[in-house]
């Protein structure tokens, strides 16, 4: 790791005296220290013991935040970097031991509109309040303050490394200079000075100070270099300063005048000034957001929380790019024809994620790809914010190749230089069918049919690319789209890359059926229908090309010779992705329930999720990125497909598998990947991931409760598969178009009532495909219940844990019967409650003990007690039960 200290190689030639009496423009500057901030205690809150490594984001639309518990972080004014490695040192009077306030962090406290580290010690608290607003001034970004309640008069020196770095690949020189502009005669109380961080170029540099703050160690320019901390000294008064805040300013410019000394100083003025607007209008925001997001309401609190912060998680990585002009050079990786060239002014997109970036200038995922933000959308309209939707989709297509591919990856920095020299803008191939899909996924939601005639020709242009780099029979192919036009998955593969995934199959397959749908909605019948057939050959030949009789699944990919790579993988689980009203048929593959049954063995779900090998595959690593990790980007495809396959405890399991994670790690987001083996993340692990968040929303929208949304025919067609002791569930603002709805789900023993909360608007409608639904004369439907449900179960691991769990494999609904197929560790014993449906029929068990809550004792459902033979290993184990 980077060292926390500014080495002074040389003072720059063309900077001033080290110390400088006032800045350039001659007047003073202003900056004093901050009345209490009314600061906002309603609304989700997550509080915890700091844990030191634990990572922390303050992310927003023009700065972040990225640090650890103990309160260390660097700083963002995006896209580039400040500061890092923040330290504190308090000096308390009549107490001789400097105290390493970092070590003295006690608890995080995290909010949708800040997060605050709370600092404790004998001799004072310190509160560090972190928030990052949308509409900061220019040249300036997140804000930290400082918050003092000292026993005694207390010295606080803050270390930092000066950065002044552009994000990655955009070129940096050298080490910033550091300058220390003093405050003038004409100064206003305690205003401080402030340091200004200096480049190799006039054009770029940064200011950094603290109200009230003295510099520390400032080498003349005679003295030999060597190593000294930049640090700001900070005295504070317990009665003087009791209350205040004290902002750690900072201000960048990047071209000449804003870097100019005094306007730095004008820009530190004009922010310490509107941080309390700043914060109003920031916790006015989240309100909004929540506000008007879809929302759910369980007996499970903790499902209802990470839903919620699944939302503010996805909403915090929303991200203003920097004004620029796209290429027209020709991309050197694939020698296709580059972007179209065009300008545009800046934009707000989706970046990937987020996490500290060390000795590096990438935070993570930090940068803008497309297919995050393209699996991300799903959940984007699911909560209804199709604003969001349309503005992504529109970034893409900006930015899609001439010959329609659609982009993969694009830094922050990108409009600054060639970008096309690298290799990865468009590297991926699954971005371009994945465009297809969500397109049509935003429009039937939000009902948005002028998006398609507006941006007609950027479809048919990725439809075109798509269809024709799928070569056919006489070309040596099959006719689905290859990884010959870019990674598919995964970016290495023992052996070598594969040459057509099933993953990029099946999302050719649901490309096209999407396709079909997109060419209606446009009138097209001819497109359409040859969209759609294009769409059941695939999966026909998918079933003939890539099943795999001895495991009962599908391969992993198919070779140039015909020959398959049988390695057990998730991917198959991605044929479940699209609901039934866009394939147009529920038989998502020939040949389910081998692969559903494979999803859920302990051979690829651990306990916190989805690895993508099995560890039973002989290239299996769980410290492996591609070869054995947990993503749970894949825990949120498999638990969608479980219960779109009609295997609702199996994805139950799943679905809190990824739910759990939003107190894992980086409290109120979930983490981009884990170890397959132990129940940690991986130490690069973006913590802050966008579609990790997203794979909590999905799978309780459109798996849980089975929602699918048509807005031009108005209707909602629920098949949901609630537990089976929930009494109630609620599903909040739910957007039909421009109209919101709220649904209730009410179970009875027998069946299980939909309902408007109130009167639904003019002509929408409710509707389910499960078998037996009926519709009531008050817009409400009834669907059936199971005479015997099993209520799911997940269990918590705790840090470190293997995987332990007994999992579903499958359960099987027959008349008068149900059977359940389970695997747990040998010798593991669990008590499974049921549900019955009045009357109670007398119930026969085979494979486990029947528990019925005795005669005289308190009133309680009954369960069957399940036994796992002894021995080594995993077992698996059949129950019966029979009415």
């Amino acid at each position: 790791m980077r060292s926390r200290i500014f080495t002074l190689t040389a003072v720059l030639a063309l900077l001033p005296a080290a110390v400088s009496s006032s800045h350039a423009q001659g007047s003073d500057p202003s900056f004093p220290a901050l009345p209490s901030i009314p600061f906002d205690t309603t609304g989700p809150v997550i509080q915890a013991h700091t844990e030191v490594l634990k990572p922390f984001t303050v992310a927003g639309e023009r700065g972040v935040f990225l640090g650890q518990q103990d309160g260390t972080f660097e700083s963002w004014i995006l896209p580039a970097k400040v500061l890092s490695h923040l330290i504190i040192e308090a000096d308390v009077e009549d107490y001789s031991v400097p105290i390493d306030v970092n070590q003295q962090s006690a608890q995080i406290e995290v909010r949708p509109d800040r997060t605050i580290i709370t600092y404790s010690h004998i001799a004072f608290t310190v509160r560090q309040i972190m928030f990052s607003p949308a509409d900061a001034p220019p040249g300036t970004g997140p804000v930290v303050l400082f918050q003092f309640d000292c026993l005694h008069p207390t010295e606080f020196t803050f270390r930092f490394t000066p950065e002044l770095r552009w994000m990655w690949p955009e070129r940096n020189e050298g080490v910033p200079g550091v300058e220390w502009v003093a405050p003038g005669p004409n100064a206003s109380e305690r205003p401080g000075g402030f340091y200004v961080l200096h480049s190799d170029y006039p054009g770029f540099a940064a200011a950094v100070t603290i109200p009230g703050a003295r510099p520390g160690i400032l080498a003349p320019y005679q003295e030999r270099p060597q190593v000294y901390p930049v640090e700001l000294k900070l005295h504070i008064d317990p009665i003087r300063d009791q209350g205040k805040l004290y902002p750690l300013l900072m201000a960048i410019g990047t071209d000449r005048e804003a870097a100019n000394s005094g306007n730095l100083a004008a820009t530190l003025e004009k922010l310490n000034a509107a941080i309390p607007g700043l914060y109003k209008t920031q916790s006015e925001t989240y309100k909004k957001l929540l506000a008007n997001s879809v929302s759910i309401e369980t007996p499970d609190k903790s499902l209802n929380e990470a839903f919620q912060w699944a939302v503010i998680s996805i909403a915090q990585l929303k991200t203003k790019t920097i004004p620029g002009q796209s290429s027209a050079r020709t991309a050197t990786n694939a020698g296709a024809p580059g972007l179209d060239s065009q300008t545009w002014d800046e934009e707000t997109a989706l970046v990937a994620g987020y996490y500290a970036s060390g000795d590096s200038a990438r935070p993570g995922f930090g940068w803008f790809f497309g297919r995050d933000a393209l699996y991300t959308l799903y959940a984007v309209n699911g909560y209804g914010d199709f604003d969001l939707s349309k503005s992504e989709l529109e970034f893409l297509i900006r930015r899609q190749r001439a010959d329609g591919k659609i982009m993969h990856e694009y830094s922050q920095t990108a409009a600054a230089i060639d970008w096309l020299q690298f290799p990865y803008m468009y590297a991926a191939a699954d971005s371009t069918p994945l465009f297809l899909l969500a397109t049509l996924d935003y429009v039937r939601a939000s009902g948005d049919t002028a998006f398609l005639t507006a941006h007609r020709d950027a479809i048919e242009k990725a439809w075109a690319f798509e269809t024709s780099h799928a070569p056919g029979p006489d070309q040596g192919g099959n006719g689905i789209y290859e990884n010959t036009q870019g990674t598919g998955w995964v970016e290495s593969w023992p052996g070598g890359m594969p040459h057509q995934e099933i993953y990029l199959a099946l999302l050719d397959q649901q490309a096209s059926a999407a396709m079909a749908q997109l060419e209606e909605l446009d009138g097209n019948k001819d497109a359409s229908a040859a969209a759609k057939l294009r769409s059941e050959t695939i999966k026909k030949t998918i079933d003939s090309q890539f099943y795999d009789q001895d495991k009962g699944c599908y391969a992993f990919s198919r070779n140039p010779n015909a020959s398959l790579d049988r390695t057990t993988t998730v991917y198959p689980a991605l044929a479940w992705w699209s609901s039934p009203s866009v394939t147009s048929n529920s038989t998502y593959l020939a040949h389910p329930d081998g692969c559903l049954q494979q999803l859920a063995s302990h051979t690829l779900n651990t306990d916190w999720g989805l690895r993508d090998v099995s560890n039973e595959d002989k290239i299996y690593d769980g410290m492996s990125y591609h070869q054995g990790s947990v993503w749970p980007l894949f825990t949120g495809w498999a638990a969608l497909a479980e219960y779109r396959g009609n295997q609702p405890l199996a994805g139950y399991q799943m679905l809190m598998e990824n739910a759990n994670l939003t107190w894992a790690q980086d409290l109120g987001a979930d983490t981009e990947l884990l170890s397959g083996d132990f129940f940690v993340p991986f130490g690069r692990s973006t913590s802050h991931q966008l579609w990790s968040s997203a794979m909590v929303i999905t799978p309780t929208l459109r798996g849980l409760f089975g929602l699918d949304i048509d807005a031009r025919t108005k209707t909602i067609t629920v098949n949901p598969h609630l537990p089976a002791n929930w009494d109630r569930a609620e599903i909040r603002n739910i957007k039909v178009a421009s109209e919101s709805v709220g649904l209730t789900f009410l179970q009875s023993k027998g069946e299980l009532t939909v309902s408007f909360t109130t009167p639904p608007p003019s002509g929408v409608k409710l509707a389910s495909t499960q078998t037996g639904t009926k519709s009531l004369p008050n817009q409400s439907i009834t669907i059936p219940r199971p005479v015997v449900a099993v209520v799911p179960f997940f269990r918590r691991p705790s840090p470190g844990d293997r995987t332990r769990s007994i999992r579903v494999l499958k359960e099987s609904n027959a008349q008068r019967q149900l059977s359940l197929a389970l695997e747990g560790p040998a010798g593991a014993q669990l008590e499974i409650p049921l549900v019955l449906s009045a009357p109670a029929p007398r119930l026969h068990v085979d494979g486990a003990e029947l528990q019925t809550p005795p005669p005289d004792g308190e009133p309680g459902s009954p369960a069957i007690s399940v036994q796992f033979p002894p021995g080594e290993g995993w077992k698996t184990k059949t129950v019966t039960l029979s009415w």
